[in-house]
Order: structure tokens, then sequence, then C-alpha cells
């Protein structure tokens, strides 16, 4: 009797803590958040001083609200990516949940004391502890993953982070990994889950962690420049500086009045040699040895352009001047006169027309052939013959006085040639070509509307082996990457960027630097990611296009035109895969988190720019803009609109 008492007793225990414990332990798709209750004085297990330590003694840059918070959920991030690394955890508890934000205002106000990341930047305590899918633990994470994708994040982002070309690489491999999870159906909130992939890879993919510089950097866009020594060490660098500049500014001068004087000696000897040997040089002679082009004589340029009359100019640019001519064959030819010539410049010159001229396609404009002259009253002479096309460059098209718009079937055929044009450039000539002015004037269009890439006064050839080139910086206000303006780093994918823009003046109708509502100019790539962030992508589209395609095309076509115009290098596709998604049902890759360079002046910049060269003296800074719900974009909007 007794032993079945004590079993009813053991038994009723026993279902009274199954009843209890079932109501502590979160169902499947509940998240911490649900199932535990809000303590605001339990510590927070967050360490501030990761952070800390790598702001301290950098300048604070300045930047608006809307960037100074996205700065501020990136540190966030970082400071959770150190907490998974300590504790294999995502997040921390819910109860420590208004500690952790208390603790993180803190450190805020150290370097911005103005910011209240509540009100300033409408930061919601639980954000700290929101899980995406379910997913709190390390373990849990890497069971929704592709294991080979995971591998391969592993082995790109395992090594220093520093540089530009290893962290390309990890970001990429990151792109792998989130095809395999947060694209995945059940995913629910995209942007939480996205940032999952940040947090685990500084966390164990980087054998440093994000307590590195170059790892914050690169997986956090987090730049944290240091500020300059104390007053005490400027007293004394400064006299030193003076003193130093004022000795090379002596002897500079001194040296110039020499070379200058040794120039003049040397000019005039191969001034007298040229005209007495009447251009006998061994390497413009090659040109016709290894090309099928004419060598036109100076007499018949000069025939066929009525001796170079104002009349036929047809195109004007920092190189010189474009004419119309006639053959004595009839055909019509375009002859590029390049001014401020000299012999010393013959070897590039061959070099450019042998290279150039050995390339063939249906969207490059083709070759004829080349005059070199040198006289005692017209100096040294350089032209290039190409064929004529009539139809105009696709600027005068968009942006000119017809009142007749290009159809959406013509834009696409322009974009597509193009495309193929400078894949072809890319990898089909050999050496690569980089032709680094892509714009709308350098873009002709024939009487089919077949686009014809013209101008190659500017461009350069990549040796085999070489990713990139240190260059001094050319091109067009509007069109250039930010990598090749701010550092001269100069790679295929500057001109993708350049298509970008290209693409998207095709596309909207807007040119290149735009003018917004307030009369201030505004880049038209800046303007299209703002539309697209918000979920409006058709918005770019011009109005009233002729013809106009499906939505669905329409929308691939600007978010090819934003992703090859991204300011991240790594993030843009290469031509030939640009050429697959124009072309084919391919599509198109999720567009990573942009950080914007933000010009100072842009009237100072263009003070600053000669002919065709971009001077960046007065500098860009980059912030982070983070990915954004289209739904805070929606609010932002009605807020902007109860300010106005």
């Amino acid at each position: 009797m007794r032993s079945q008492i004590f079993c009813l007793f053991f038994l009723v225990f026993l279902a009274q803590f199954v009843v209890l414990f079932g109501r502590s332990l979160p169902s499947p798709g509940r998240t911490l958040l649900q199932t535990t209750g809000n303590n605001p004085n339990s510590t927070c297990p967050l360490d501030f001083d990761i952070l800390r330590r790598l702001a301290k003694g950098a300048k604070a840059p300045k930047l608006d609200t809307n960037s100074e918070c996205q700065y501020i959920r990136q540190g966030l991030r970082l400071i959770l990516s150190d907490y998974l690394r300590r504790t294999n955890f995502f997040l921390p508890p819910i109860e420590a949940a208004d500690s952790c934000a208390n603790g993180y205002q803190s450190l805020i106000r150290e370097f911005s004391a103005d910011v209240d990341i509540r009100r300033t930047c409408g930061f919601d305590t639980s954000w700290i502890s929101q899980d995406c899918m379910g997913i709190i633990t390390r373990s849990e994470f890497e069971s929704n993953v592709s294991q080979t994708a995971l591998r391969d994040v592993v082995s790109a982002c395992n090594r220093s982070l520093v540089n530009s070309s290893p962290c390309a690489s990890c970001t990429v491999s990151l792109t792998g990994l989130q095809a395999s999870y947060v694209t995945r159906p059940s995913a629910g909130n995209v942007s939480r889950c996205s940032e999952y992939l940040s947090i685990y890879a500084g966390a164990f993919a980087n054998q440093f962690g994000p307590g590195d510089k170059g790892t914050a950097e690169c997986l956090f866009s987090l730049d944290f420049e240091k500020s300059n020594s104390g007053n005490k060490h400027k007293k004394i660098v400064i006299p030193v500086v003076v003193t130093i500049c004022g000795l090379i500014l002596v002897l500079g001068l001194f040296g110039f009045w020499y070379i200058r004087r040794k120039r003049k000696r040397n000019l005039r000897r191969t001034w007298k040699s040229q005209i007495n040997s009447g251009l006998s040089s061994s390497a413009l002679e090659s040109i016709r040895a290894n090309t099928n082009l004419i060598k036109f004589t100076l007499d018949e340029i000069k025939m066929s352009t009525n001796n170079f009359s104002r009349d036929n100019i047809i195109g004007r640019g920092g190189y010189g001047n474009v004419y119309k001519g006639v053959l004595p064959d009839g055909s019509e030819v375009a002859l590029k006169r390049f001014k401020n010539c000299s012999a010393a410049g013959d070897a590039s010159f061959t070099h450019e027309v042998e290279v150039i001229a050995s390339i063939r396609h249906v969207n490059l404009v083709a070759l004829r052939g080349y005059c070199v002259a040198t006289t005692s009253f017209e100096g040294h002479q350089r032209i290039i013959v190409c064929d004529l096309i009539k139809n105009g460059s696709l600027y005068e098209h968009l942006f000119g006085t017809s009142e007749n718009k290009l159809s959406w079937p013509i834009r696409q055929k322009i974009a597509l040639g193009t495309a193929k044009g400078l894949a072809y450039l890319h990898y089909g000539a050999q050496p690569a070509i980089i032709h680094r002015d892509i714009k709308a004037s350098n873009i002709l269009i024939d009487e089919n509307f077949e686009p014809k890439v013209a101008d190659f006064g500017l461009a350069k050839f990549t040796p085999e082996g070489m990713t990139h080139l240190s260059t001094r910086v050319a091109g067009t206000m509007g069109y250039v990457a930010p990598e090749y303006a701010l550092y001269g780093q100069l790679t295929e994918r500057s001109d993708v960027y350049s298509f970008g823009v290209l693409l998207l003046e095709l596309l909207s109708g807007k040119k290149a630097i735009m003018a917004v509502n307030d009369g201030q100019p505004t880049l038209v790539t800046d303007w299209a990611w703002s539309l697209v962030k918000k979920g409006r992508p058709l918005d770019v589209i011009e109005d009233n296009m002729p013809e106009l395609g499906t939505p669905d095309v329409l929308e691939k076509y600007v978010l090819i035109a934003v992703l090859c115009s991204h300011p991240q290098l790594y993030a843009r596709p290469t031509m030939e895969q640009v050429v697959k998604m124009l072309d084919t049902d391919i599509a198109v890759p999720s567009i990573p988190e942009r950080p914007i360079p933000l010009t100072a002046d842009l009237d100072d910049i263009h003070k600053s720019t000669s002919s065709s060269r971009l001077s960046t003296s007065s500098g860009y800074q980059l912030y982070s803009f983070g990915k954004e719900m289209q739904e805070e974009a929606i609010q932002e909007d009605a807020r902007n609109s109860l300010d106005r």
C-alpha cells in the first residue's frame, strides 16, 4: 500500500515538472524574445570594449544623421560577431536587452554626444535579441546552410582582409553562402538574416576575428582612420617640413632650369633630323608591316577634309578634333586629329594603332588607316582614320534636340551591343584592353541602330597576369569608378562601372550628373539606387518611352545597371556575366550593401578637373549604407512629407 501511494505522488510530481519545463522551452519557430522575461537589471554579456579599442584615436567623420545611424548598426553587428565567437550564440538573452542597449548608448556618446540611438536612429531595444528563422546558436546556423559554401567562405576569408583583393574574395564567397540561406522561402526577415553572414564570418571564418582592423573594414564597412598627432608634435614637425620644402623648391627650380635648357637643345637636334629624314622611323614603319592599315599622306588627309575645314568638324575632345572626310574612292570616313603631338610619342602611338587594328568586332568602330607627318609649318601630326558612323552618337539621341525618343527594343539592342563590344575588349582581345572612357558620346549608332564603341584615345592594355594597373586617372566626370578616381586602381571592372552609368542613362533618359529638385547636382547612380532600395525600380524608366517592355524585363535591366555601377569593385559583375544576364533568363544576383562616396562640393571638383582628367584633391569619404527594409523606406518618405 505504501509503495502504491509513493508511486502515485511521484507520477503527479513528474507530470507537473513536465508541464512547467515544457512551458519554459521555446517551441519551433519561436524566438528567444517570445520565451523569456525582460529584466532591466540583468548584466549585458556583450563586450563593447572591442569597438572602443578599434575606434580609439580615430577621426569622427562628418556624416548626416542617416549615415551615422548606419555606422551605429554596423558597429553593433561587429560586437555581436565578437559575442558569437566567445559564446557560440548569435544574440544575448532578451532579459539583458535593455542593459545592452544602455551600454551601447554609453559607448556611442563617447564619440558623438548628440546621438541617441533610440530617438535619433529609431533603435528598438529588442533588435539586440531579434533572431532570424529561429536560429540562435552557431550549430543551428551551420545546419541551415550549404556545407560546401561554408567551406568556401572559410577558405576565402581566413586571412588578413586589410587589402582590397582578399576582401573581395571573402565577400564574393559570402554571396554563395547567402544563396543557400537567406533566399529560402522560409527565410522570414531577409534583412536580419543577411546580417548573420558577416557576423558568422567575422567570428569563425576569419582567424583574426572581428577585433581586427581589416576584418572590421571588410565585413562591417567600418573604416577607422587615425587622427593626426598632437599639437606638441606639430610644433616640432612644421618648421622642419617648411625648411625641407624650401630646400627642395630651390633645388627643383635649378633642376627645372637645367633640364629645360638641355631639352631645348635636344629638340632642336631632333627637329632638324626629322625634317631631313622625312619621317623614316622604324617604329612607325612597323605599323604597315604588322597590320593591314593604309598609311595616308598628309596631302591625302588635307584633300579629304578640305584642308581641315571647320565645316567638316563633327566632334571635339581633349585630344583634338574629329573631321568628316571623303576618300578618293568616294567612301566617307572620320579622321581623329591629335593635338599637342611630339615625336617622342611615336612608340606609344605605334603600339596603340597596332593593337587596336588587330581587333575586329561588329560593336567596335573599325580603323582604316593612319597618318604620321612632320612639316616645318604644321609640326608633328598624328591622325587616325576610322569608318564614318552617320547616325550620330547615343548622347545625341538621348539628350539632343530630337523629340523622337528611342523605343525600348532599340535601347535593348544598344545596351546588349555595347556590352558585347566591351566583353570582347576585356576577354577577346590579346592583350586585354580597358577602354577607360565609356560614355554616351563615345557610343556611335549606325543606320540599323547597332552600337559601335568608339574613341580608344585613353585605352590601356593589360599585360598578361596583371590584375590591375596603377595609373594616372583619366576619364569623364560621372562615369569614373570610385576606386579608379580615388586610388588610380584600374581594372576591367572600371569599364563595368562606366557601363552601369551608361545603362542608367539609356534607361532613364537622365545624364550621369543630374539636377534634383533643389538644383543640387546628383549622380544618376545614387538616384537610381535610392529608388531600388525603396522597392521602386520601375521609377527609373524614362516616362513615355515608346514600345515599353514588360515590367519584369525593365526591372531586370535596372537591377543590372545598379549592380554594374556599385561603388565597391568586388560587387560588380564581369562584362561576360553582364552579356549573359542581358541576353538570357539568368537572374540578377542580390545587390550587396552600398557604401556611397560623399562629394564635399561638386563645383570644387569641376574646378580641379582639366579636360578629361578627374582630380579628387578635395577628396571623397566613404560611408556604409545599410540594406533597409522596404517598409522602413516608406515610413521615412512619410516622415519627410510631414516635415515639408
